[in-house]
């Protein structure tokens, strides 16, 4: 991550509200731990990953809930029981800001989003 990517990451992190930067903490923890070859970046003025220099995901926070993306159908199809009862719309899941962080779930979605990009490197 270059050095205005990670002032930029740690200036929108910390502008967010405690509860917002708890989770968007949670998920940029997850993200390392699952992805240690992930590069952080920060693009469309939200932070994110590049993994295998391709986009890997993003996350970002708003009032009411955080978001993942991109999620696309196969990997919302694939998970479609654990993601009941949350919002998804095309490429993103959405996670309440007041509940807590389904930290398994997000592991198990990043796993999966890392192997969509790891199979699309070696396509193409």
């Amino acid at each position: 991550m270059t050095s205005a990517a990670t002032d930029d990451v740690r200036a929108y992190l910390g502008a967010l509200p405690p509860r917002a930067r708890r989770h968007m903490n949670e998920i940029r923890r997850i993200v390392r731990s699952v992805a240690p070859d992930a590069i952080e970046s920060f693009s469309y003025r939200i932070p994110g990953f590049r993994l295998d220099n391709r986009v890997f995901l993003y996350y970002a926070a708003f009032t009411a809930h955080c978001s993942l993306y991109p999620m696309g159908a196969a990997i919302r199809r694939a998970h479609a029981a654990a993601l009941k009862g949350y919002k998804t719309s095309t490429g993103t899941i959405r996670f309440p800001l007041d509940t807590p962080l389904p930290s398994a779930l997000v592991k198990r979605l990043v796993r999966a989003r890392m192997a969509e990009v790891r199979r699309a490197r070696q396509s193409g």
